[in-house]
C-alpha cells in the first residue's frame, strides 16, 4: 500500500512539473488609468476586457490599476512598474521631451504611444450660486485644483499661469481625486473644480443633476496664446443639453486622452494588445459612450508625439492604414 502510495505521488509531482511550463507561459500586463469614476479606468477596463477574452489563445492577462492619472502613469511606466497607462496628449509630449513637469527627470526616449481615444475638453463646474461666468470669477473663492500627479493638476497649473494667476488666488485651493470633488460641490465644501474628461461623464453629471452645477467657459487670449503656441491643445465646446441645467454650448479648449507603453514592453505584447482592441473595434465603442465617435485612422496619428511602438506599427501596417 505504502508503495502504491509513493509512485501515486510520484506521478502527481510529474504531472505538476508538466504543468508547470503553461502556467510559466501566463504574461501579465497592467494599465494605469486614473480615478474609478473616470473614463481613463473604463477606458482601461474596456481594453482589458477585450484582450482577456481570448487570454488562453495568448497568454495575456490584463488588469487595470486606479491612479492619480496621467503624470503618474507616465513615470511610473518610465519606472518599469506600469506596462502601459492613459495619459493626455500634452504630458504625453512633455514625457517624451523632458519639459514642464518632467523637466528635473528629463526627456523619456524609451517611451512609446500606442493609439488615442477620446478628446477631452477642460471642463469647469461651478455652484450655481457661486455667481461665476467666467474662469477668473473663482479668484477669492474655493476651488478644487485636483490631485498631484494628475493630468488635470498640471493642465490647471498651465492655463493659471499662462492667465497670470496661481494657486494662491483662491482662497481654498482643495487637492480632491476626481471621484471625491462633485460630492464636495454639491456639500459646499468648494465653489468650483476643474477636471480634463471625456463626455459625458458621470463626474459632471451628478453634480449638474444633483446641485443644478453650471459649465463655466474656459476663452480668452491666454486661452488663444496656449492654442496657438501648443500642438496638442484644441478649442472645443461641450454641447449644450448633454448634461441637465446646462442648455448652451459651453466653449473651452481641451487634450485628447492617448494610450502609451515604453520600448520595454515586447513587440509581441503590444501588436495583442492593438490587434485585440481594433478587431473588436465596434464592440470597444460601445463599450463607453466617450468613444462612440472614435475613428480608427485618426487614432493611430492624432495627439500622438512619442513614437509609435513597432508592436502597434506592425498591425498597423497589416491593415493597410501605414
Amino acid at each position: 500500500m505504502k508503495k502504491l502510495t509513493a509512485i501515486a505521488a510520484m506521478f502527481a509531482t510529474v504531472g505538476m512539473l508538466g504543468t508547470a511550463p503553461v502556467h510559466a507561459q501566463q504574461q501579465f500586463v497592467t494599465i494605469g488609468t486614473g480615478g474609478v469614476t473616470g473614463v481613463y479606468y473604463a477606458a482601461g477596463g474596456a481594453i482589458c476586457r477585450l484582450i482577456n477574452m481570448n487570454r488562453a489563445q495568448h497568454g495575456i492577462r490584463c488588469s487595470v490599476e486606479s491612479t492619480g492619472g496621467s503624470v503618474f502613469n507616465l513615470n511610473t511606466i518610465r519606472a518599469g512598474e506600469l506596462d502601459f497607462g492613459v495619459a493626455q496628449s500634452d504630458w504625453q509630449y512633455h514625457a517624451l521631451n523632458g519639459s514642464s513637469s518632467f523637466q528635473d527627470a528629463g526627456a523619456n526616449t524609451e517611451l512609446r504611444a500606442v493609439f488615442s481615444l477620446h478628446p477631452e475638453p477642460a471642463t469647469v463646474l461651478a455652484r450655481a450660486d457661486a455667481n461665476v461666468t467666467k474662469f477668473e470669477d473663482f479668484k477669492g473663492k474655493r476651488f478644487n485644483v485636483g490631485n498631484p500627479g494628475s493630468g488635470t493638476r498640471a493642465t490647471l497649473e498651465t492655463l493659471i499661469g499662462a492667465m497670470g494667476m496661481s494657486l494662491s488666488d483662491f482662497s481654498l485651493a482643495s487637492e480632491l481625486r476626481a471621484d471625491e470633488h462633485g460630492a464636495a460641490l454639491c456639500d459646499n465644501q468648494i465653489d468650483g473644480f476643474f477636471y480634463t474628461v471625456g463626455h459625458p461623464s458621470a463626474n459632471i453629471q451628478d453634480p449638474t443633476t444633483t446641485c443644478g452645477a453650471k459649465l463655466v467657459p474656459i476663452t480668452g487670449p491666454a486661452v488663444d496664446k496656449l492654442v496657438e503656441e501648443r500642438p496638442y491643445y484644441a478649442k472645443v465646446e461641450i454641447p449644450g443639453g448633454l448634461y441637465a441645467n446646462n442648455p448652451d454650448d459651453t466653449p473651452t479648449y481641451g487634450v485628447l486622452a492617448t494610450f502609451v507603453t515604453s520600448t520595454n514592453t515586447s513587440d509581441d505584447v503590444v501588436y495583442t494588445m492593438v490587434k485585440a482592441v481594433f478587431d473588436n473595434f465596434e464592440d470597444f465603442k460601445r463599450l463607453h459612450p466617450a468613444f462612440a465617435n472614435l475613428n480608427e485612422e485618426d487614432m493611430i496619428k492624432d495627439g500622438l508625439s512619442a513614437p509609435l511602438h513597432d508592436g502597434a506599427v506592425r498591425y498597423y501596417k497589416e491593415r493597410g492604414w501605414m
